[in-house]
């Protein structure tokens, strides 16, 4: 397996080179680098052969990465999170010529979580459903792309239920709500908690990020899984219930 890893000169580009080892990767692309040793400034100054391309930069580089993958008929994985929806519509056209993988988190473990969470929700009854999320000081996004995800396939097991983004006014909690809130601290790499309570008793589902090379692992699992793959949209859920 040959990957070409966009993003390499950020914190999960160095951990998932380290990871892939040399004889996997074809080639290093960041907008930091030059063009020396197997290093590149931009995906279109490569055009050596290689099986799919894994972006772990920004989401403003939509564009740039599905033109290219799609152009080379190769697959993409995409873990980069912040998406518009312009960006998200352009990479569904690109999945319908490519197959290509999104998922704001590449951990195996949130994966199962978001398979428990929606089952629980699904089953439990009537409860209240909150949700906390906490990570690093620096991070950009709130809520996390993680926990909007976990969120979503909630609802989809509670119809009519909508989100609280930050509770903040007064006022009694409504019924079919789906609480969000964030904490933002020191080097927190990630942790993710569902409450589910009906007033009788409590159900915790809870995700402790350790490292984040626990990521790495996960995108190289979920892109040896997508080489293989047709044209198509897919991500953690689709690889979880193929494996």
């Amino acid at each position: 397996m040959k990957l070409i890893i966009n993003g390499a000169g950020g914190k999960m580009g160095h951990i998932l080179s380290d990871m892939a080892g040399s004889e996997n990767i074809a080639a290093l692309v960041d907008v930091a680098f030059g063009t020396e040793g197997g290093k590149y400034h931009a995906l279109d100054d490569f055009n050596g052969e290689a099986d799919a391309v894994v972006d772990f930069s920004n989401h403003a580089a939509t564009q740039a990465v599905t033109s290219y993958c799609v152009g080379r008929n190769i697959p993409v994985l995409i873990a980069s999170t912040g998406q518009t929806p312009e960006e998200l519509s352009l990479i569904r056209e690109a999945s319908g010529k490519i197959p290509v993988f999104i998922s704001p988190n590449m951990s195996v473990g949130v994966a199962l979580v978001a398979d428990i969470a929606e089952r629980v929700a699904r089953l439990f009854g009537d409860c209240d459903i909150e949700m906390i999320e906490a990570h690093h000081n620096q991070k950009l996004d709130v809520p996390s792309g993680t926990a909007l995800m976990l969120a979503k396939r909630i609802q989809e097991a509670r119809e009519g239920s909508t989100f609280n983004i930050g509770r903040h006014e007064n006022g009694k909690r409504p019924e079919n709500e789906i609480g969000i809130h964030s904490l933002r601290y020191g080097s927190e790499v990630g942790t993710h908690e569902v409450i589910f309570s009906n007033g009788l008793e409590t159900i915790t589902i809870r995700h402790d990020a350790k490292n984040r090379a626990l990521f790495a692992k996960g995108a190289l699992s979920a892109v040896r899984w997508l080489i293989s793959q047709k044209p198509g949209l897919y991500g953690m859920r689709d690889f979880i219930a193929g494996e």
